[in-house]
């Protein structure tokens, strides 16, 4: 129905001449997007905000002459519309004119069953359509959320009815046990409790806000037996509870649980096995009813070597012990004659020879061209040892493969930034040009926890995997690059540096660059590590299994546990890899005692590392309530490792001896250690037999016993001038040692045999090793040295040095005479001769000429020494006669010594073929006693000086020595 026209109100406006008001429902009604409503339990009135208010377009039209309003229907809000299943609200209309409305709730809320309501609101107009028929619009649906206000209608319940505990008198408690209350409203302010209190006057204990009794003095058990409280407890709305809680606290005289019968210092001897740590160990529970008991064992051994005791041996030895041997190349090997490229840093000496290298951001390594080759299409295996802090976010490197000159391409690389493990690998230049797997990072708290790790690197691609202390670990990304540009220029590879050409461009590392002299470009490393490095090593062509990765990790020490038959029942045992930490866990404390008894520490290790190992042992005892009960203190003890007895490595053999120069030119050469030998003894102390009282001046005794353990290095290098590889060389038959596990390097200075094996494998090989010398005209003598050591040279032998001379044979047109005229002096068919110089020979040449000039000099040799000979006879005899002069006349000598007519016959030019048989009676001897030489002392020589002793140690013939060289005419001597 068209209302009346108002007055004033123009006719166009009005509908005349087919004009007049607007009566079609064109506009739906407009909500707000959401509302937010609050309502307490147990009221229905809901508090909105925003309002709810429904606005309309076809609302009130304003006229701008009259400034009256006319209303019509299709402009009014007729209703609300709630949306949703088992909604507790209504809406209603207000004013429908102002489209204001409000929610209601329809029953009776409770917080506790419910504590909010999402539900969805629309609202509908009163419009028409043209033709006068109902066509009310609807709004859009609009969210509602209301929240239920809780009233503090609960009071705190405690969960137990009671509560006890027992306490040792003497004692202040942090706390001696928890009483809890909880409350049934909804909000946080009303459900929470927020105060305990003992209600029971005058005792000596309080309880905290969260439920803690303690006590205020200390208890004591004469005066009191048992406390009784009663407690309640109070929730942040102040409503106390109904009922309160009874408290019994009981007193026990004074008892201390705890571990007792163990000793805070446990010595250990190397090579004894295991050794209990707890062989009496007894747990006092102070009578407590104790449930179960947890044990934890913890042996400290950080600050030993790389966290504990492991084998110094190389890693490259270590990797072939370990089943890994084949094309493993050590980058950082211990300095030796040829491998000498790490001489120059800095060594952590403080670790039981463990060879450490010390990085301090300004020092790196160039490995020398030849000792690895990388092929990426290929695997391989990077594995090192490193001890790494919080540096910084620039990079440093490990490890990098770059371009010598012209450009700086990294091949592959290994370094950190930050907490980072990053790994670069370039693909080859290849006929595809695509992207391929290049960077991979790791992000590892190891990286900078200033702890030793073990990192290994299994490199497949597309696949790298990563162990760290034996455990796998997946990079959380994968960079792809292009591969690399075709071209000849060759790589350097670098430890603790990046090798690149100096372009101009600032680094990313924050240290200066260290620039490098060489010829053809300004060069300079970057990217420096800092922090230590060991074992570093690239295996080639191979991966390394697991299996050799934990062998690599495994600890030579730790804690060791036989439980025994009559014991230890129903103990649960737990141990972590390293066997550092070991737990125990059992119901009943008398088989958990006899399997602590049996925890043993253990060292596998022939020379194990000396010094403090700290022990600690933790323990829970749970009573039936499942709470702790019976405060157990923790042990905090040490394992003491004695110095282990140091071995003592001999070398003993030939020292000197000389060749013809034809056998150091043959195909062969000469043998340098033919006679080697390799013992290692080590020196105990050994109290005397009997009872020490007895004596008191009796001193222990030192015995000295031959032991067997492995060796890993023997070097031999050249004293004086380095080898002229043109006309001399040191050889091995390298086909005879590879049943073995010794690798030879040779180089200008000597020969290193590497790895570790027994000392029988090391005199074998040293056995095989050759000198050779194809132009030995100008050579005289040569000297070599060999010193053998185990453990990464912890243990180092005597320096065994050998003297060879080369025999230069007389060229026989020139001294055809004598050699016909001496015919003796050629001895085919006997294989050992007289050394001219004065030294036995080790291994004598079956075809030996005795050169002209050194008759000459044995004739010297042989008349001065007979005349010496004849003087001290002559003094002997006037010494005699002074003797006899003196004598009383009276007394009467038991022999006459008539020697005027003494006669002394010396034949000063014996003949060689006299003194050969001599040396062939002695060399039989000699060969006799498998070989050993004995140092024959002849009469003649006794009684020499030592000036004679000396000149015979150059010049004379010993064994000649042992034929007499004096003759006596006894025929008129009278007796």
């Amino acid at each position: 129905t068209v209302p009346a026209p108002l007055p004033g109100m123009a006719p166009a406006l009005l509908g005349g001449g087919g004009a007049g008001l607007q009566t079609t429902n064109k506009h739906k009604p407009w909500l707000e997007p959401t509302y937010h409503g609050i309502v307490t339990e147990n009221d229905n009135a809901v508090l909105l905000d925003p309002p709810l208010i429904a606005l309309d377009k076809d609302a009130p039209l304003r006229f701008a002459e009259s400034f009256e309003v006319t209303v019509t229907k299709e402009g009014e809000i007729c209703g609300f519309k709630i949306h949703g299943q088992n909604v507790p609200f209504d809406a209603v209309v207000v004013d429908k004119s102002t489209g204001e409305g409000l929610i209601r709730s329809k029953e009776k809320l409770d917080c506790e069953l419910q504590k909010d309501y999402t539900f969805t609101i629309q609202a509908y107009d009163c419009g028409r359509g043209p033709d006068g028929s109902a066509n009310a619009k609807k709004s859009h649906k609009a969210t509602v959320h209301i929240q239920v206000n809780d009233v503090n209608e609960y009071a705190p319940v405690f969960k137990e009815k009671s509560y006890q505990a027992s306490v040792v008198e003497g004692r202040r408690y942090e706390s001696i046990l928890r009483v809890e209350a909880v409350d049934a409203d909804c909000s946080p302010q009303f459900s929470q409790i927020c105060s305990y209190e003992i209600v029971t006057p005058d005792v000596p204990f309080t309880v905290d806000k969260d439920g803690y009794i303690k006590n205020t003095e200390k208890l004591n058990y004469g005066k009191e037996h048992q406390y009784k409280l009663t407690v309640t407890a109070y929730d942040c709305g102040k409503k106390r509870a109904t009922e309160d809680v009874l408290v019994k606290i009981s007193i026990k005289p004074t008892c201390t649980p705890g571990w007792q019968g163990w000793d805070s210092r446990v010595e250990y001897e190397p090579g004894t096995g295991a050794l209990a740590l707890f062989p009496n160990a007894h747990l006092e529970t102070c009578d407590e009813s104790v449930a179960s008991v947890q044990v934890t064992v913890e042996l400290e051994t950080s600050h030993i070597g790389k966290g504990c005791d492991r084998d110094t041996y190389s890693e490259k030895s270590l990797h072939r012990l370990c089943g890994a041997a084949s094309g493993t190349a050590e980058l950082l090997p211990s300095p030796s004659g040829s491998l000498n490229w790490t001489l120059g840093l800095p060594t952590d000496n403080g670790h039981d020879s463990d060879q450490v290298f010390e990085f301090n951001g300004t020092q790196a390594v160039r490995i020398p061209d030849g000792v690895v080759s990388v092929n990426p299409k290929e695997p391989f295996t990077v594995s090192v040892w490193m001890r790494h802090g919080p540096f910084g976010r620039r990079k440093e490197t490990i490890l990098c493969s770059s371009d010598k000159t012209d450009m700086n391409r990294h091949h592959y690389s290994l370094f950190v930034h930050g907490c980072r493990f990053i790994f670069l690998l370039r693909q080859d230049p290849s006929g595809e040009k695509k992207y391929k797997p290049a960077e991979f990072h790791w992000k590892l708290t190891q990286v900078c926890d200033e702890e030793w790790h073990h990192y290994v690197l299994n490199v497949e691609i597309p696949r790298v995997t990563l162990y760290v202390d034996g455990v796998s670990h997946e990079p959380f990304s994968v960079t792809e690059e292009y591969p690399l540009h075709p071209s000849r220029i060759e790589t350097q590879l670098v430890v603790g540096a990046c090798w690149q050409e100096d372009s101009g461009v600032e680094s990313d590392n924050d240290t200066e660059p260290v620039p490098v002299a060489l010829a053809g470009g300004d060069l300079h490393m970057t990217q420096f590590f800092r922090g230590d490095l060991a074992g570093l090593t690239i295996r080639s062509g191979k991966l390394t299994d697991k299996k050799v990765i934990d062998c690599l990790y495994t600890c030579k020490e730790g804690l060791d546990l036989q439980v025994p038959e009559d014991g230890g029942r129903g103990v649960k045992v737990q141990a972590n890899p390293g066997r550092s930490v070991l737990t125990l866990e059992a119901e009943d404390v008398g088989e958990l005692e006899k399997a602590l008894r049996h925890v043993a520490y253990l060292n596998s290790r022939q020379f194990p590392t000396p010094g403090v190992r700290r022990l600690r042992l933790t323990s829970t005892a749970r009573c039936f309530n499942e709470a702790a009960c019976a405060l157990i203190p923790p042990v905090d003890g040490s394992v003491m490792v004695l110095q282990p007895e140091e071995p003592k490595i001999s070398l003993s053999g030939v020292h000197h001896f000389a060749r013809a120069a034809s056998e150091f030119e043959s195909s062969e050469g000469v043998f340098l250690f033919p006679e080697l030998r390799i013992i290692s003894t080590i020196t105990r102390e050994v109290e005397p037999n009997g009872e020490g009282d007895e004596d008191p001046t009796v001193q222990e005794s030192l015995v000295s016993e031959e032991i067997v353990h492995d060796l890993d290095t023997c070097e031999v290098t050249v004293e004086g001038e380095e080898l002229n590889p043109e006309q001399e060389s040191l050889e091995v038959d390298l086909a005879r040692l590879q049943h073995k596990g010794i690798e030879v390097s040779r180089s200008d200075l000597g020969v290193v045999f590497t790895g570790v094996d027994t000392m029988a494998s090391y005199e074998e090989a040293l056995h095989l090793l050759r000198y050779r010398n194809w132009n030995s005209r100008s050579l005289l003598d040569r000297k070599f040295k060999l010193v053998c050591s185990e453990l990464n040279g912890r243990y180092i032998s005597n320096e065994f040095q050998v003297e060879v001379n080369v025999i230069h044979t007389a060229n026989p047109m020139e001294h055809a005479s004598h050699m016909a005229a001496q015919p003796q002096f050629v001895h085919p068919e006997h294989r050992s001769f007289v050394d001219l110089s004065g030294h036995n020979l080790a291994n004598p040449h079956p075809f030996a000429v005795v050169p002209s000039t050194a008759t000459v000099v044995i004739v010297v040799c042989v008349s001065f020494l007979v005349f010496m000979i004849i003087l001290g006879v002559f003094r002997i005899r006037a010494a005699h006669q002074r003797t006899m002069r003196d004598q009383d006349t009276g007394k009467e000598s038991e022999m006459d010594w008539d020697d005027s007519a003494l006669t002394i016959t010396v034949n000063p030019m014996e003949t060689y073929e006299d003194q050969h048989s001599e040396e062939e009676e002695e060399e039989e001897e000699e060969e006799s006693e498998d070989g050993e030489e004995e140092d024959d002392v002849t009469s003649a020589e006794s009684e020499s000086s030592e000036e004679e002793e000396e000149g015979g140690e150059h010049g004379d013939q010993q064994p000649a020595n042992r034929q007499q060289q004096l003759e006596w005419d006894d025929s008129t001597l009278s007796y």
